[in-house]
């Protein structure tokens, strides 16, 4: 294995309590967005909220993240799961990549398959803008269907 990449998760407030646990198996499992790392090692240097709405500890928690040698920040799957989904996660992803020169992927595990079918019949991500925001998290359906 060549280098480590360092990353940090941030979580939706709404699921302050999640102890990472989809997370942390999907970094292992390098499934939904960590497929990224197929091949690198990965060290996880932060692990936290954004605060609650309107994302008041985003600054702060992407300072701290890229202090303890963040390269890449996680904004995670619960931002596009949730009901309703983050209407903040673009911002958040281009304040975080313009104010600490740092890499900011939307999602970590895949997306459950029940949130896919909800959000479907909800018609939640129609827009066009959610297709590349999904895309990295949205894997196979038997994968989806093991995260549910």
């Amino acid at each position: 294995m060549g280098d480590t990449s360092k990353i940090g998760i941030i979580i939706c407030d709404r699921y302050r309590t999640c102890a990472g646990g989809k997370c942390f198996r999907a970094l292992r499992a390098r499934e939904g967005a960590f497929s990224a790392y197929h091949g690198v090692e990965v060290e996880l240097v932060g692990f936290t909220s954004c605060g609650g709405c309107p994302g008041g500890a985003i600054e702060y928690a992407g300072e701290e993240m890229v202090k303890n040698g963040a390269t890449v920040i996680h904004l995670a799957t619960g931002l596009l799961v949730g009901y309703p989904p983050c209407p903040s996660i673009d911002y958040f992803s281009r304040f975080m990549e313009a104010r600490y020169k740092v890499r900011v992927i939307v999602g970590t595990h895949p997306i459950p398959e029940k949130y896919r079918l909800i959000h479907g019949k909800l018609g939640t991500w129609s827009e066009p803008c959610w297709k590349v925001l999904l895309e990295p998290t949205l894997a196979d359906e038997a994968t989806r269907k093991a995260y549910d």
